[in-house]
C-alpha cells in the first residue's frame, strides 16, 4: 500500500490543538454527549497518559460552543443548540507541590483570572468565599451555570505521599476550596473531575457525595484509551502502514499490537482497552518496541 502521513497527537492534550493540526482523533463525542445530557457531577479515574486531560479540554471545547472543532464527529449531528457556557477550568498538574505555598498559589492565579472578569466583593478573603462569590457573580452577570473541570485534582496530593505532614495540610486545604461546590449546586451546568486515584481514598470531597464516580461502570469504561473496534476501524489505515513496515500481514500487526498494548480493563464488562500514549507512539515509531 501507498504510505499515508498521520500526524499524531503525542503529548499534545489540547483538543482544539489537536483539531487544528489535523491530528489523528479517535471520536469520543458521542460518549462525551451522553455523559453531559445524563448527570451533571462526575469523577474519573484512569493511569498516566491515557488521555484525560484531552477529555477535559473536549469538555471545555464543547462547553465553548466551538462547533467548528467537532466538524466530522459524532457531535456535530447529536447536538442542536451549542449554548455557550461559562467554563472554569482548573489543572492541577501545573506545578510541583513541596510546600503549601505551592497549592495557595495555584488557587490564588485561578481565582485572580477569573475574579478579573467576573469582579470580586471585598469580603471574599477566603478561598471557599472567593469561589462561591465567582459562582454566583457568574450566573449573575451572564444568566448561564458555569462549567467547572478539574483536571489531575490528586497532583498536590500524590506530590506530598512521603511528606505526611504537608498532605494533610493540602488535603486540608483543597477540602475547603471545593466544599462549595456543593452548596452551589443551582449555579454549576456541570462539574468534572479526573485524577489517577480514588477520590474516597483522598477524603478530600466528603462534601461531595453526589458525585458519580464513572471510573469503574461499563458505560464509560472506553472514554478514554482505545477499543478493538476503534483501532480495527479509525486506526485500520495505521495498522495497514505498520504491516507494510514490518513486512507481515495485517492480522499479524493487529495480534503484535494486541500482545504489546492491548490489557486495560475498567470495569466488570469493560472491552478491551488499548492504551493511547504507547499505541501512537509505535504507529509513530512504526516498531512495536515496548513504549
Amino acid at each position: 500500500m501507498k504510505e499515508t502521513f498521520r500526524r499524531y497527537p503525542i503529548g499534545i492534550q489540547n483538543f482544539e490543538d489537536l483539531r487544528n493540526n489535523d491530528c489523528v482523533y479517535i471520536d469520543k463525542t458521542a460518549l462525551i454527549y451522553h455523559l453531559t445530557h445524563t448527570n451533571k457531577i462526575y469523577f474519573l479515574s484512569r493511569p498516566r497518559r491515557f488521555g484525560k486531560s484531552l477529555l477535559v479540554s473536549t469538555l471545555e471545547a464543547y462547553f465553548s460552543g466551538k462547533k467548528e472543532l467537532f466538524e466530522g464527529l459524532a457531535m456535530e449531528q447529536l447536538e442542536k443548540e451549542w449554548t455557550v457556557y461559562p467554563v472554569l477550568h482548573i489543572d492541577f498538574s501545573r506545578t510541583k507541590y513541596t510546600t503549601i505555598e505551592d497549592l495557595q498559589e495555584q488557587l490564588n492565579l485561578y481565582l485572580s483570572e477569573w475574579e478579573r472578569t467576573y469582579g470580586k466583593n471585598e469580603e471574599e478573603t477566603s478561598y471557599a468565599a472567593r469561589l462561591t462569590g465567582l459562582l454566583q457573580r457568574i450566573y449573575q452577570q451572564t444568566g448561564k451555570q458555569a462549567v467547572v473541570l478539574i483536571d489531575e485534582y490528586d497532583a498536590p496530593l500524590l506530590d506530598s505521599n512521603h511528606l505526611p505532614e504537608l498532605q494533610n495540610e493540602l488535603r486540608e486545604e483543597m477540602r475547603k476550596f471545593f466544599s462549595p461546590l456543593k452548596a452551589q449546586g443551582e449555579y454549576l451546568r456541570f462539574l468534572f473531575l479526573t485524577g489517577i486515584s480514588k477520590f474516597s481514598q483522598m477524603s478530600i470531597f466528603s462534601e461531595l457525595n453526589n458525585l458519580q464516580n464513572i471510573s469503574m461502570r461499563d458505560d464509560y469504561s472506553a472514554i478514554c484509551g482505545i477499543t478493538e473496534r476503534e483501532l480495527r476501524t479509525q486506526l485500520k489505515t495505521d495498522i495497514e502502514m505498520m504491516a507494510q513496515a514490518n513486512n507481515e500481514t495485517y492480522e499479524e500487526a493487529c495480534t503484535h499490537l494486541k500482545q504489546q498494548y492491548d490489557g486495560y480493563h475498567f470495569s466488570k464488562n469493560s472491552k478491551d482497552i488499548y492504551n493511547p500514549f504507547s499505541l501512537f507512539n509505535a504507529f509513530a515509531q512504526k516498531s512495536y518496541e515496548n513504549f
